[in-house]
Order: C-alpha cells, then structure tokens, then sequence
C-alpha cells in the first residue's frame, strides 16, 4: 500500500487515482500522519500545496517530515514535497519565474522513474519556487524553465520531481507507476 501525504494540494485525488490503478492507497493529510503506521507502507508520495517555501515557516512540517532522512521505505515528493525533501538535505528555496505550463523535462540520467518515457518528455508545472539541488543527491531531470526537475537521494529510493505528473496524462500517470512498481519490487525482497 501507498500513503499519499496531502499537503493541500488540489490534485491529490489525481495521485490517488494514478496509484489507485496499480496497487492499494491511503490519503492522509500531513497534520494527521502517525509515525508510528509508516511502516506498513511500501511507498509513501509527498504531495504539492498552496504553500509557498520562501514565505512561511516550515518548521513544524520539517520536524514532522524529519523521518523521511532515516526511512527506507521509497519515497516521492511532488512540487512542494520536492521541495520538501530538498530542504529536509540541505537544499535551499527561492522565487523563479511563474510556471504553470507544459514543459519539456529532459532526463539527465537513466532511472527507473523515467523508464519507458519520452525524452524529453512533456509535463504539467504549477509553480513559483525552486530548489537547489541538495548536496549529494543525483540531478535526474531539467527543463528550460527549472534547473532542478527531477532528483534522487545518492543511496536510498527518495524522489522529487518538480513538475505533477498527477495532471500530465498518461506519461504522467507511467512515471507514478514506475515508482509504484518499484515500491512494489522493493517490498517483495523485504519479504524474501
């Protein structure tokens, strides 16, 4: 099963469905998360929200999401959980020109989340802010728009994309299913 984390995000119910069509899910919103059922995930997709980085306090959300450093359960942030995630390793936010358009991404590295897609290949972007790329982590994907489209953690299965795959149509919902399909993967050799 999946936990989708909602942040606020209008497009949560679009991740839902996307996961929905592969395995089991559970929307949970942030403020309402138990740390202690994290375990009984296989994957856990950190969504977008009306919140901008650069303009409120994320404190409580960094204390909250802080398990995410130490977990080894795969993990997908979108747009804000990208965010999220990069500041959580060090990154650091700022404004960008407004984005909310198809762009070209262009894949910079091979990896399961972009297996059999496009390159480049066009998404959906609903954003104002980017993020450096935390020191370490893989630049996985760019675009004319953003430096920092797509990202992962040196070592474990942590993922973010900056663009919502959630409202990109098929190729959208196949990068959802890749890392849904990894999660899957994943969780079968923990039972081995």
């Amino acid at each position: 099963m999946i936990l989708i984390v909602d942040f606020g995000s209008s497009k949560v119910s679009q991740i839902h469905e996307a996961v929905d069509e592969i395995m089991d899910c559970e929307t949970v919103l942030w403020t309402e998360l138990q740390k202690e059922s994290i375990s009984k995930y296989q994957g856990i997709i950190l969504s977008g929200a009306p919140k901008l980085i650069t303009e409120i306090d994320l404190t409580d959300i960094l204390s909250s999401f802080k398990f995410i450093k130490e977990t080894e359960i795969p993990v997908l942030g979108i747009c804000f959980g990208h965010q999220l995630i990069g500041i959580l390793h060090g990154a650091f936010g700022s404004k960008m020109r407004e984005d909310r358009d198809w762009q070209d991404i262009e894949k910079l590295e091979d990896n399961i989340l972009f297996k059999n897609l496009p390159n480049p290949v066009l998404m959906t972007e609903d954003h104002c802010e980017t993020i450096s790329i935390p020191p370490n982590f893989i630049l996985l994907a760019s675009s004319d728009a953003c430096v920092n489209e797509a990202m992962k953690h040196p070592s474990k299965d942590i993922f973010g994309v900056q663009f919502h795959p959630e409202t990109s149509g098929n190729l959208g919902y196949k990068l959802i299913h890749n890392f849904c399909n990894l999660c899957l993967e994943k969780a079968k050799h923990i039972e081995v």
